[in-house]
């Protein structure tokens, strides 16, 4: 969202700074350089403070970030005392850093309107409202636009061309923005065409099998995290027709730090959250415990990976296989994750739908 919003300001003409924590932490200066944040310890959100002095010393007129917080108290401070933005865009509310924001929607979404500044504007997707921005909104002099599914979208240039796979919701976010602060759409749609995406967006690669006949398309979802959030993602997927007939697998990368998350994709498995992908294979810290839950609760088609090195891990899963294959990275960017990433840029096709 970040880098979409930015890209809409500065073809426009604005003078634009942008920092976007995604799967790496970076700051994109108006020039168009980027630099990635090297942190010496935890992340805190006194980078903010920071983000503040460059633009003040580069004379930008625009300042386009993410917040950083996950804990309710830490949100607000960040927000409504340092950032103080004139406009705040809540993406989604999805269950995810349980054990910070809550475990239900509602309590994330009362997580969330802690950052709601007075005398704000905030857009969010009309699938997303919840009271607890409504009370916000009643409290103070803020205004909320909720910008529904039917918004937008219909005049995408049918010469558009993303390098990546980008959510439908999250373009209409950026459209919704910068049509209320002036911007004409075509500008902004120029703007989105020449967005470089963030290092974990959703993207596919081609790789060659020393297996004959038999395809491997490989899909990095890693940065989705949570099960609702992936489940968008697969269902983005399926849209593409190359990727039709393809036998589906996942990845799932679990880590030792978010073991809410890992339950989360126990009770996903459960559920029969995704009843498109064929084959699970797992990975990382809890894979041993995860695999013995399902073999005494779910029975599921569940593998484990044997192998830590990527290249090691495609052979694996290749050899199991005999038809082509679409292999969606999930769970966590993390580790392995991230070293799955590197993998594939190095050594596949970046595949363009």
């Amino acid at each position: 969202m970040v880098r979409l919003l930015a890209a809409c300001l500065k073809e426009a003409g604005f003078r634009v700074l942008a920092k976007t924590t995604g799967s790496k932490a970076v700051i994109i200066y108006p020039d168009g350089q980027q630099r990635e944040i090297k942190r010496l310890g935890p992340a805190t959100i006194l980078e903010q403070k920071g983000l503040l002095k460059i633009g003040a010393e580069l004379r930008v007129n625009s300042l386009v970030c993410e917040l950083m917080s996950i804990q309710p108290e830490s949100a607000w401070i960040e927000s409504v005392r340092i950032l103080k933005p004139h406009i705040l865009i809540i993406t989604n509310v999805r269950l995810d850093h349980l054990a910070q924001m809550g475990s239900s929607l509602k309590e994330i979404a009362t997580s969330l309107a802690s950052s709601i500044p007075e005398n704000s504007t905030v857009f969010i997707p009309q699938a997303e409202f919840f009271s607890a921005f409504q009370k916000k909104t009643d409290k103070g002099k803020t205004k909320i636009i909720q910008v529904t599914e039917e918004d937008r979208l219909q005049e995408i240039p049918s010469d558009l061309k993303l390098h990546y796979l980008e959510f439908r919701e999250n373009i209409r976010l950026a459209l919704a923005v910068a049509e209320y602060l002036g911007i004409k759409k075509e500008i902004s749609w120029q703007g989105i065409a020449k967005v470089e995406p963030d290092y974990g967006s959703l993207k596919i690669w081609k790789m060659k099998l020393t297996f004959p006949g038999r395809g491997l398309y490989l899909a990095s979802a890693f940065a989705a995290n949570d099960p609702q959030s992936s489940r968008q993602v697969v269902t983005e997927l399926l849209r593409k027709k190359e990727l039709a007939g393809k036998k589906i697998i996942g990845l799932l990368n679990f880590r030792r730090d978010r073991g809410d998350r890992t339950l989360q994709w126990l009770k996903a498995l459960k559920e029969n959250t995704f009843p498109e992908i064929d084959e699970f294979y797992l990975a990382g810290g809890h894979s041993q415990a995860f695999m013995r839950r399902v073999n005494r609760e779910i029975k599921s088609k569940v593998k484990m990976v044997n192998k830590e090195e990527p290249e090691a891990i495609i052979k694996q899963i290749g050899a199991d296989q005999r038809e082509d294959i679409l292999l969606i990275g999930m769970a966590n960017m993390g580790g392995l994750g991230q070293e799955m990433v590197n993998y594939w840029q190095r050594m596949a096709e970046a595949y363009d739908l």
